[in-house]
């Protein structure tokens, strides 16, 4: 288990979740891109479950799959316009079937009103962070989003974590990252903080596998989880 402090009944002081899978299902308007991405090259759709598989790495790593999974892989230059063909297709239907999961309006609002703060860290474009979390009223909670463009290295490595912990003035050890895959486990044991994985997000790796301090089935348990971080204590 991650070397923390929670003893204290301030903690966690921050809350740093990912986005895709976590407080969204995107998956349903990533999918719908990807399909027409692959139209336009005249290849055929892909099914939801694939899509599914091949989300939590960005928009790039995305687009690479699919092109992969359909059979006709891209790179460099081929890929670099792919992806930029995507950013276009799927900046135009962010919000069209996207909804929360379950428990991710009332977690953020009980933690945000009880003064911890608020991080969302995702590989997913900070501008289109920032327009989804805005069109599901979620942005005015937030203290700091930190997407795969804003700078920092991406997840599975350390930085975009202790980027978004420098922001809001908090250390690694007074930290919670909440996530759905192997990416956000992995950032958070590089980074010292303590981590909760939610079942039944994107991941081809069970959410009981991911090496996580804590493992739930949805948002809502997370309280539970925080009590018991502090119990083990």
């Amino acid at each position: 288990m991650t070397g923390f402090s929670a003893k204290e009944s301030r903690w966690p002081r921050a809350i740093l979740f990912d986005l895709d899978g976590t407080l969204i299902d995107s998956a349903p308007d990533l999918c719908a891109s990807v399909n027409d991405l692959l139209a336009q090259d005249a290849l055929p759709p892909l099914s939801p479950d694939a899509v599914r598989g091949m989300i939590g790495h960005g928009v790039r790593k995305l687009v690479e799959r699919a092109y992969a999974f359909s059979g006709r892989p891209v790179a460099g230059e081929a890929l670099d316009d792919a992806t930029d063909r995507m950013m276009e297709i799927y900046g135009g239907q962010l919000t069209r079937h996207t909804t929360l999961m379950p428990g991710a309006m009332e977690m953020v609002v009980a933690y945000h009103m009880a003064g911890v703060k608020i991080g969302v860290v995702t590989n997913k474009p900070e501008a289109f962070t920032r327009e989804i979390l805005g069109h599901f009223g979620l942005l005015a909670l937030v203290d700091v989003v930190v997407g795969g463009d804003t700078g920092p290295l991406r997840k599975p490595a350390p930085d975009m974590l202790e980027h978004a912990l420098l922001q809001v003035g908090v250390s690694p050890l007074h930290a919670l990252m909440v996530g759905d895959s192997p990416a956000d486990t992995d950032a958070a044991r590089a980074a010292g903080v303590a981590s909760v994985a939610v079942r039944g997000g994107y991941t081809t790796v069970p959410a009981d596998a991911l090496g996580a301090d804590r493992v739930i089935s949805t948002l809502m348990e997370l309280p539970a989880a925080i009590e018991a971080f502090k119990a083990a204590v």
